[in-house]
């Protein structure tokens, strides 16, 4: 004879798992010396997919490590968690296994794309997932008191405005990661000021299909406070990490100005951000020698190290 227990409301029948308490993916070694975890659950959004990350992390420690969390590109709209852009495709073995060798945890996460939701969702992901490794930093041997954001183009962006608005969002909280630098590589940083910044006409902020406008949810020019909101120069204050912001001169698509704009906002307040202008750079370090994109990579794995050791930068 069977018996039934309480039938669940539906509600209890859809909950989704607790990310804090989901099994890991298993292992796979893509180098030596490296652990990598891919797709592990992060985040449930409601009415969206699973926010996953990958997770690569060395296997030789002494004790917990920094963390490096890496926020891919792609114009808030496309773009892979693990893709550093072309110029680093042929690495063997690729950047974040390097990292990895060299003592970081580096963390790779999607996040909501502008056709799934609108700013701020990007940046709560990422506030997801930085109090995500801080719960299970025990399990994974991370030191979420040392960690560094990092980004490249639109992720650049989000890497910034989630370093300046981390502190807001958490105060003295100890259930999630402190962030102790961050680095950008050719990052939009003031979208309100895009268009001053390209050359005469080539920028409309009534334009309500440009990128930025996918990611405020509307034209600039129609929602000029989101777009503020959603602009990393705005919330520049005395609780900002260091920066190390790189960006080429020749930049087509997203202008030097525009990391010249958070360096100065930065220095306004009071900080001592690490401004590097690469001559001839376009947009994905195109235009740059092997020797320069290397030098990009170089310059990034130093700050990091410096801003993840005892006493920070």
């Amino acid at each position: 004879m069977i018996t039934s227990g309480p039938v669940p409301f539906p509600g209890e029948l859809l909950a989704p798992p607790d990310p804090a308490v989901l099994p890991f993916p298993h292992p796979a070694a893509p180098a030596e010396g490296v652990r990598l975890l891919r797709g592990a659950v992060y985040a449930i959004p409601d009415g969206s997919r699973p926010s996953t990350v990958d997770l690569w992390l060395p296997t030789d420690t002494d004790g917990p490590v920094p963390v490096v969390v890496f926020v891919h590109g792609g114009a808030w709209r496309t773009g892979l968690r693990d893709d550093l852009g072309p110029r680093f495709r042929h690495w063997v073995p690729g950047p974040f296994a390097r990292m990895a060798q060299r003592g970081f945890a580096v963390a790779c996460p999607d996040y909501r794309l502008s056709g799934e939701a609108s700013h701020p969702a990007q940046t709560d992901d990422l506030a997801a997932l930085l109090a995500w490794l801080h719960t299970r930093s025990g399990e994974l041997g991370l030191d979420t008191a040392r960690t560094v954001l990092w980004g490249e183009s639109a992720g650049g962006h989000l890497a910034a405005l989630t370093a300046l608005t981390h502190h807001a969002r958490t105060g003295s909280a100890t259930g999630t990661a402190t962030v102790t630098g961050c680095v950008t590589w050719y990052a939009p940083t003031d979208l309100t000021g895009l268009a001053e910044d390209l050359p005469e006409g080539a920028y409309d902020l009534r334009d309500p299909a440009s990128f930025e406008a996918l990611l405020v949810g509307g034209a600039l020019a129609d929602r000029p406070e989101a777009a503020r909101d959603a602009s990393p120069v705005t919330h520049v204050g005395p609780q900002a990490p260091p920066f190390l912001l790189l960006h080429g001169t020749d930049d087509v698509l997203v202008p030097a100005r525009q990391s010249a704009r958070l360096a100065d906002a930065l220095g306004q307040a009071g900080h001592k951000p690490d401004l590097r202008l690469l001559t001839g750079g376009n947009h994905l370090w195109l235009g740059l020698s092997e020797g320069e994109v290397e030098d990009c990579f170089d310059r990034t794995l130093v700050f990091a190290r410096r801003c993840t050791a005892d006493g920070g930068a």
